[in-house]
């Protein structure tokens, strides 16, 4: 059965998602979906998640592709927009989302856990995004009727919030804000937006352990003026909206969805 279209500005639009066969891409992927895009589920090695993503938003009356490429490597990032290009003549939507952690004290850290997540949740973005705008920069030109194209990246609390034993994750969090803030200054002359959202603590089958151990849902939890812990859903509705034409004079930004974690909750009863 078809959803009822939310945002009318994004029917019919084509949206890539990174990393998108599960967690928030896979959430983001479904509402995209939901509201009248069609989705691109990017995806690394999950292909049999990455296609029940498709076929969920295709059940919903949506429209779905999934595509494989490795986003830390050139190659396969300009291969994949080729692609895009060829088969559906534009792109309307980046969401920056794929990335990993690597966890280790920080007198530990091998340079290959450090490479392994800057290569993934920074340089992975920043590819996509400099093929995008490259694309989004072109239909600009070829089509001044239409907006050329938006991007939203997913960062995280920890892009101001240090968290011990994830140096590597902090520092590419970190630089993709910037990095974000930097291309939306640069691509608004052409009406190209360019946001980011920062979850906290959602849970994704990444983390759900830390929500199921008591102990350390109560640490979590502190840390949550708001009360509950993050949805998949909570990021993707924030990401519907940035992409979409409701969002037209909003660039530069970064949305925290994050229940108040940067409230530092703490702090409440004075300290």
């Amino acid at each position: 059965m078809a959803h009822t279209i939310r945002m009318q500005s994004l029917n019919n639009k084509i949206a890539l998602i990174t990393g998108a066969a599960t967690g928030i891409g896979k959430a983001v992927a479904l509402r995209l979906g939901q509201e009248g895009c069609h989705v691109i589920v990017n995806y690394l090695e999950r292909k049999d998640d990455a296609a029940a993503v498709v076929n969920a938003i295709k059940t919903q009356g949506g429209n779905a592709t999934c595509m494989q490429a490795d986003i830390s490597r050139e190659d396969d990032v300009v291969n994949l927009f080729t692609v895009i290009r060829k088969q559906f003549g534009r792109l309307d939507v980046l969401v920056n989302n794929a990335g990993l952690q690597r966890d280790s004290d920080f007198i530990d850290m091998t340079l290959d856990d450090w490479n392994t997540v800057i290569n993934v949740d920074l340089t992975g973005h920043f590819l996509c995004a400099r093929e995008a705008a490259r694309l989004f920069k072109r239909q600009s030109q070829e089509n001044s009727d239409r907006p050329p194209g938006a991007m939203v990246f997913i960062t995280s609390v920890h892009q101001n919030i240090p968290w011990s034993r994830r140096a590597n994750y902090c520092a590419a969090k970190a630089g993709a804000a910037m990095l974000m803030k930097t291309i939306a200054q640069e691509l608004a002359p052409y009406q190209i937006r360019v946001n980011a959202i920062a979850p906290g603590a959602v849970k994704t089958p990444i983390n759900i352990d830390n929500f199921q151990d008591p102990e350390s849902r109560k640490k979590i939890m502190r840390k949550i003026p708001y009360g509950r812990a993050g949805k998949v859903e909570d990021i993707a509705a924030a990401v519907a909206w940035l992409a979409s034409d409701e969002a037209d004079y909003v660039t530069g930004e970064t949305l925290f969805v994050d229940g108040g974690m940067e409230l530092f909750a703490d702090f409440a009863d004075g300290g």
